[in-house]
């Protein structure tokens, strides 16, 4: 029985491959495949860097299979261009089949070492040769390269990268970062061409980075900038005439540069003052971060120990301006969409906001938090760190979002707790009375609120694209006061506040509502 079983297997094995084989007969290619594209574009991307993958398909519309004879790169294995045709990885390849009425993948990737060019920025181009002779067919391969300077950690002889100490733990451990200090000579950024950095960029104690309008700088993952105790940050923006290009702003913001993360948020890590650490920033632009600016400690002297105007911090994955006992002045600053708050102020600190606006529509994950939150305390392990909030001022601004509550006060009796709103406009709708009995939340109270607009809406122009410009309907339209029009009179367009002192960091304009 096993015999006849065994016999039967083999003949039904020779029939089947016979009838197969017939299927697979293949001819050659005519000339006649089809893409679904005849041009790829690899989005910008940083010399010596590899772009993201990229495809097209290619379709036999034939009853046959049909054999490819070649399928390459034109410049062959002297293209930058790496494929992938039907699972196969290569620049040249011989004898692609492609079953009748079906198609396969073709994959693209890049990596362009900008010193082959003179310019900063160059297109780079390549072709895809389906076939030749007269069935030659071709796909155009077309990447924008972007030469940049890229910092980065060194690496030990064990292959181990660079870190920068943070202190110790609560149990005495040491707390690293991966990171590098700058050298001198690195320690001015330029805008002749963009710079790339990899881990956190650390400025020495005593030394100063110099940002010079027009810098671009861009971040890897987990990477940022963080400053020293006794060093500075100078970021030397000025006002763009192009309001689309931004030429004179500084921006910081991920390295990815496909248009698709152009607005995704925690692409990096953040801009970090540490205790005893100081900064200027003028017409800056933050986003895409984790957390757009960290402040530490105290300011050492009768200014503040970070002073930012004219800027703008967008697309935080968790706060746009986080500050631990910190000393910050603000005029005319944006901070839109933050995962948990525009501006979170912890265990006190020292603090004034002037024609600012702090605009929360984030739509990415469940917000419970308010877009401003002012605490005098911070919870470190199972106990409270406590400090005074000497002040927290705020004259002429706009704090609204997708929240009843856009607004946030905690505090400890055994510390001071000192704030005040002067002619802002605020979201605070307590819905079910629970904060009416609490001094803080009462809007009326002078010694905390001075001209208050409660819950009006300002017709932001788009909140999802961060255009929180107000128009001509706006009620936040000519109810500023002169106090903070005398420390602020033009806005962040550099339009002058003379005839009208609007609220926030914006003066009103003409534009239709969605």
């Amino acid at each position: 029985m096993r015999k006849y079983l065994y016999v039967c297997i083999a003949f039904l094995s020779v029939i089947l491959a016979s009838s197969c084989r017939e299927d697979f007969e293949a001819t050659l290619s005519n000339g006649r495949l089809e893409f679904s594209r005849d041009t790829l574009f690899l989005d910008t991307v940083f010399s010596n860097t590899s772009s993201s993958t990229y495809s097209f398909k290619v379709y036999n519309r034939s009853n046959n299979l049909i054999t490819i004879p070649q399928v390459g790169l034109a410049q062959g294995e002297n293209s930058n261009y790496r494929l992938n045709v039907n699972g196969k990885a290569g620049k040249i390849f011989e004898n692609i089949e492609i079953l009748p009425k079906d198609s396969i993948f073709v994959f693209v990737e890049v990596t362009v070492d900008a010193s082959i060019m003179d310019a900063n920025d160059f297109l780079y181009t390549d072709e895809i040769e389906f076939d030749s002779g007269i069935n030659l067919q071709k796909i155009n391969l077309v990447t924008l390269i972007r030469d940049a300077i890229f910092l980065y950690p060194s690496r030990n002889t064990a292959g181990i990268k660079e870190t920068l100490n943070l202190g110790t733990d609560e149990n005495g451990q040491p707390v690293e970062i991966e990171g590098f200090f700058l050298e001198d000579d690195e320690l001015q950024f330029t805008n002749q061409k963009p710079y790339v950095i990899y881990g956190y960029a650390g400025v020495a104690s005593g030394k100063t980075l110099q940002i010079d309008a027009g810098a671009r700088i861009y971040f890897h993952q987990n990477s940022g900038i963080i400053i020293a105790d006794a060093a500075h940050l100078q970021a030397n923006g000025t006002i763009s005439t192009d309001q689309e290009a931004l030429e004179n702003e500084i921006i910081f913001e991920g390295d990815r540069l496909e248009p698709r993360y152009k607005d995704i948020p925690g692409q990096w890590g953040t801009i970090w003052f540490t205790s005893g650490s100081t900064g200027n920033l003028n017409y800056v632009t933050i986003k895409n971060n984790e957390i757009g600016i960290l402040a530490e400690g105290l300011s050492q002297t009768q200014s503040a120990a970070v002073s930012i105007q004219n800027s703008q911090i967008y697309n935080s994955a968790f706060v746009g301006m986080y500050s631990i006992n910190g000393s910050i002045s603000g005029k005319n600053v944006v901070i839109g969409n933050s995962g948990l708050s525009n501006l979170w102020l912890r265990q006190g600190g020292s603090y004034n906001f002037i024609h600012s606006t702090f605009a929360n529509y984030w739509t990415q994950s469940f917000r419970n938090t308010p877009a401003v939150q002012i605490d005098n305390y911070l919870e470190v392990g199972d106990g409270l760190q406590v400090a005074d909030l000497t002040e927290a001022n705020f004259i002429n601004c706009i704090i609204y979002g997708n929240k009843n509550l856009e607004l946030g006060f905690q505090k400890v009796a055994t510390a001071e707790f000192n704030f005040r709103f002067e002619n802002c406009l605020i979201r605070f709708e307590d819905l079910f009375n629970d904060f009416t009995e609490t001094p803080e939340y009462q809007f009326d109270n002078k010694e905390f609120y001075t001209a208050i607009l409660l819950n009006e809406n300002p017709l932001f122009k788009d909140t999802a694209n961060n255009q929180y410009f107000i128009n001509e309907q706006s009620p936040a339209k000519n109810v500023g006061s002169i106090n903070g029009f005398q420390q602020a009179p033009v806005d962040l367009l550099g339009n002058s506040r003379t005839e009208s002192i609007d609220l926030g960091a914006y003066q009103t304009s003409s534009f239709e509502l969605n």
